[in-house]
Formats: C-alpha cells, structure tokens, sequence
C-alpha cells in the first residue's frame, strides 16, 4: 500500500545484479519481510513454487479489468452522445452518398443509429469477456506443488485462488497462460476502433458537406495563413490515434498467442506495449467525445441538397412501374435520369405519361427527395428501443 518510488528504484537496483525482473521483486519482497518478527519465519515461502508467468499473466489480469473499466467508461459517453443524436435527429432527411454520388434519402439520426448500433454490440461482448488466469508453476504440471505437499489437492487450491480475484482458471496451459483471452479482448477493442474510425470519417465528410456544423470557438485559430477555416480537428485526431492504436492491438493479438515449446520471452517485451495501445485508444476516445459535443446538424443545408437532386426519386418511379409492369422501367429511367440533374417539372411530366392507376400515380407525384426516406425514421426509433431496453 505504501510503495514508492524509492522502492522501485530498489527493485531496479537488484535487477540491475540479477537481470530477472519478477525475481527482483520476490528478493525485495524478503527483505522486507526478514524485518517483521511476526513474517520473517515465512520468507521462504514467497514465491513458493512459482514461475514469473504465475505472477505475470494475474498482474495482467488485473491490468487489463481496470483498463477495460476506465475505458468503457468513455465508450459509455461516446453512446450516450450517440443516442443523443439519434433521438434528435431521427426523421430529419438527409441525401445519403454511395459511392461518393448522390443515393436515396435517409434521416441523420437512422445512420447515427446504424453506429449506436454496432459499437453498442462490440461494446457488449466486451464486457461480457471473461478474463482468464493460471497459477500452476513451471511448465503447467504443479510439479514443484505436488512433491513438497503432496496431500495438497493443488487444482482445486489454485483454481480457488484465481477465481478469488476474479477471473476464470486455466487448468490448461505451459509455462505461460495462452493469451488467447488477452488476445480476444485486443481484437474486440480493434473491431470497436474500426467502427468508431468508419464514424469519424463519416461525421468528417458530414461536416465537409455542411451538414453538420462545428461550434465555433473564437479563440481557437483553425489555420497559420486562412482565418476563416474551422477544421474537424477533433475527429482527425481520435481517426489517428484509433489507427495507431490498432496498429498495436493487431500486432499484439496476433503475436502473443505464439510461444516456442513451453516457453520464449517474446510475449515478456510485447506486453510493455499494451499500455501504448490503449493510451492511444483513450486519447482517442477522448478526442470523439470532444468532436461530438461540438456538432450539430444544419437541417437547412441537408435539405437544399435534396431539394436540388430529384433525379434521387428515379428509383421509387421505375419500382412503382415494375409493379405493373410496364416494360423496360429500369432502363427508361436510366435514360432520364443517369448522370443528369432533372427538374419536379420533367419528373411529374414523365409520371404522368404512364400507364399507372391515380392512386399510385397521384402517390409518386406527391412525392418529394425529402419525403422519400422509407423505414428510416422506424429503423432509428427501434434502435432507439433496443438502446433504452439494454441500458
């Protein structure tokens, strides 16, 4: 409770002599001891029957709970800001992009929710993981256990150690527990970066097409020479250091669960790395939590934008013509439409050419880019459901 600086620098020390880290440790450990009356008896107990991995893959362990708790907290307000978002903004139309180009017409708060949805999934199964850890000695047998207290059921003794602190025993392993949980939980913190990447260069373009407006701050300058720029900082900031940090998360859940036989010390020198991946996550994280307190919709530009691209309306024509099967509906709205900006006027004129019944011609007439969003509005509400049932 009381270590201090002055003490790892002893640790350091001794190292420095023995060139073992977790043996350093154990000796410094008996030095203290040796100077209680009431513990000293017991000195030769520490460590007893240890390897450095029985020590090692439990400090993971708890490194990697609390890290798990301190960065889902940030998740949790990325979420929450998220689900802000969606209920704000769930029919406000706007015109979606594939491929760059000008698509069928969604609502903000529906490819907001897209994203509540998927980070809310990953963010689920991570802390539904199940950390692991052993404590079974040199290569995993309990040889060093069994032949100083043979009459020790030493399975059933670790096993109530290792769930003691909180996590799941592993019987089954060598020198080193396998890491493959530790692996699963880098590769789920990767998938949840990659979406929140996929979210940044989305509200990165969102913001660049004006349809999302950043809060101005007046002190802030957004360039050396331009005065009038107000840059996305925030969100090229948490893209960057998500993709460092996967870079990272990748590498180690890949490399760890490799070990030579029983054992090799790559994994020793890999794991001093963790901390930088997920310092990078948190900045990360805490750089979209800035970007997402700082935007919000311009429903005047995103409506504009639908105004001026009736064409977007070709499909919900030549889908109607096909249900009565008027021949070649695709290809006659190809003709009008593709690569072409079309006016309400020509539209209406070319629907009222068709053969269709008045309900259904009136219907498409009445129908306009920002009316035109299908089962948006729906998708985001039940999203919105999904969100408050499960929180």
């Amino acid at each position: 409770n009381n270590f201090s600086i002055s003490d790892a620098e002893k640790i350091k020390s001794i190292e420095n002599v023995i060139n073992h880290d977790v043996k350093s440790v154990e000796y410094w450990i008996r030095e203290k001891i040796s100077a209680l009356d009431s513990l000293s008896s017991k000195k030769e107990l520490i460590h007893f029957s240890c390897t450095s991995e029985d020590i090692n893959n439990l400090a993971d362990a708890i490194m990697i709970r609390d890290t798990r708790t301190i960065l889902l907290e940030k998740i949790h307000v990325i979420v929450d800001h998220l689900f802000k978002m969606v209920v704000e903004y769930s029919s406000t139309p706007m015109m979606s992009r594939t491929h760059g180009q000008p698509a069928s017409p969604t609502t903000l708060g529906k490819e907001v929710a897209v994203f509540l949805h998927r980070v809310g999934t990953i963010k689920k199964k991570i802390e539904e993981l199940s950390i692991t850890g052993k404590f079974n000695g040199a290569v995993g047998n309990y040889h060093a256990h069994t032949i100083a207290y043979p009459n020790v059921d030493w399975i059933a003794h670790s096993k109530k150690f290792v769930q003691s602190l909180g996590f799941s025993f592993c019987l089954y392993s060598t020198q080193v527990e396998s890491h493959d949980t530790m692996a699963t939980f880098f590769l789920l913190f990767s998938q949840l970066n990659s979406v929140l990447i996929d979210l940044c260069r989305d509200f990165w373009g969102y913001i660049s097409l004006g349809y999302l407006k950043q809060q101005i701050n007046h002190q802030e300058v957004g360039s050396s020479t331009m005065p009038h720029k107000v840059n996305p900082i925030n969100f090229e900031n948490a893209e960057s250091n998500l993709s460092l940090a996967n870079s990272l998360l990748i590498h180690l859940s890949e490399q760890l669960t490799v070990s030579r036989w029983q054992r090799d010390l790559k994994d020793s020198t890999l794991k001093r790395n963790i901390g930088v991946a997920f310092g990078h996550c948190l900045l990360g994280y805490s750089m979209l939590i800035k970007g997402l307190t700082n935007v919000n919709a311009d429903t005047k530009k995103m409506l504009e934008d639908l105004n001026q691209n009736w064409e977007l309306l070709a499909e919900a024509v030549q889908s109607v013509m096909r249900r009565y099967k008027i021949n070649n509906a695709y290809e006659e709205m190809k003709k009008l439409t593709r690569g072409q900006k079309i006016t309400s006027d020509k539209l209406h004129k070319f629907i009222k050419s068709l053969p269709l019944p008045p309900e259904d011609m009136e219907r498409l007439i009445r129908l306009t880019p920002e009316s035109y969003i299908g089962y948006a509005k729906i998708i985001a509400q039940q999203v919105i459901n999904d969100y408050a049932e499960n929180n």
